[in-house]
């Protein structure tokens, strides 16, 4: 029997799965506290809990799957983390200082498949989702490095914009959104949580349609079809105009105000006529919606796209506020590591294969 991580288990799943072996809600809280609240890292270490018990947990699931294989340290205190999964598999995880709290970007999914042309994340396609509990144990794995730092300190706020597209994983995404958010454990804030998509239109509508009161963020990047296709494929399946339909019944179900990201590309989509057509594409739902501009990170892969100069960032900003769009400029975090998204993950692969293919060669060479 292969085992599961317990972090995969809601409260009512765990409680559930409990109850079918005859044991009642609160052996279920006693173990919910233990994860996540003293945060042991072996069911042994539930002292407190029926003997009987321990031993059913530890013969169906595992608490510990990923195990850290590199972590950079940046000097504004950003942690890069390079977890590697049960299967040998590489994941990026960062937690980032704010003066509002600590936040962590997780990942969802091992490579990406949505290939957009300037993304250090898409480099490696998707080979597998993610579980819901490898996406939990990345808060875990964090906020027990904070623990063993001897910080009383908190992750406060979880951004899911790591590698992958969370919406193309959404079983596993909303079990993890509702692990982290439950009273009972790590009790973050809905408020706190954003959600990241490249623009899975039926998704968008489905997430509408949970009620899981967490934030959303869409990766639009353009103003039109013609650009947005040429830098994301994903425009391909689904144009704008599908896009803003599923963002408006989003908007109209939820009132919740959305994030449009929109990364700055120079001489691409960076210019005053671009900002133009975003606003005019925004629209009537301006009061419901931010522009969060991005700072792009560049990446060896990707040597056609430079970053936009501050100048003109700061001219697109301008040009937006004009025409009565609210937006902002996306702090940036790590720039003196491997800042941008599935960096060093990648960078880390490809010196095991060049770091492989030498000890092959030196092997050939002897014989």
């Amino acid at each position: 029997m292969t085992k599961v991580s317990i972090y995969g288990l809601t409260f009512d799943q765990l409680t559930e799965w409990l109850k079918e072996r005859e044991y009642t809600k609160f052996r279920a809280s006693q173990v919910w506290d233990w994860l996540y609240r003293k945060r042991v890292t072996a069911f042994e270490d539930m002292t407190d809990v029926k003997q009987e018990i321990i031993q059913l947990l530890s013969e169906h699931f595992v608490i510990q799957t990923l195990t850290e294989h590199t972590r950079q340290e940046s000097a504004d205190g950003t942690n890069k983390f390079l977890f590697k999964l049960h299967d040998g598999n590489l994941i990026e995880t960062v937690l980032m200082r704010h003066k509002f709290g600590l936040s962590v970007c997780v990942t969802t999914q091992v490579g990406c498949n949505i290939g957009c042309s300037f993304c250090a994340s898409g480099l490696l396609a998707k080979s597998r989702d993610l579980t819901g509990g490898e996406i939990v144990e990345q808060i875990m794995k964090v906020q027990l490095h904070l623990d063993q730092a001897q910080k009383v300190e908190h992750v406060s706020h979880v951004v899911v914009m790591g590698i992958g597209e969370p919406f193309d994983n959404f079983e596993n995404l909303t079990d993890f959104i509702g692990v982290i958010k439950s009273q009972k454990g790590l009790a973050i804030a809905a408020r706190h949580i954003t959600v990241s998509t490249s623009g899975l239109a039926n998704k968008i509508v489905e997430f509408a349609d949970s009620d899981l009161q967490v934030n959303l963020a869409v990766s639009l990047h353009a103003p039109n079809d013609e650009l947005r296709t040429r830098i994301m494929k994903i425009n391909r399946a689904i144009p704008i105009e599908k896009l803003m339909q599923s963002i408006d019944y989003y908007l109209e179900k939820t009132n919740r105000r959305i994030t449009l990201e929109y990364i700055l590309l120079k001489d691409v989509n960076d210019q005053r006529e671009h900002a133009i057509e975003l606003a005019q594409l925004i629209g009537h739902r301006g009061n419901l919606a931010n522009v969060n501009l991005i700072p792009y990170n560049p990446v060896d892969e990707h040597s056609q796209y430079q970053r936009t100069d501050r100048e003109t960032v700061r001219a697109f900003y301008d040009t937006l506020k004009k025409q009565g769009i609210s937006c902002s400029v996306r702090l940036e975090h790590g720039t003196d590591i491997d800042a941008a998204c599935g960096q060093l993950r990648s960078k880390q692969i490809k010196k095991s294969k060049e770091q492989k293919l030498g000890q092959e060669s030196a092997a050939a060479a002897s014989l």
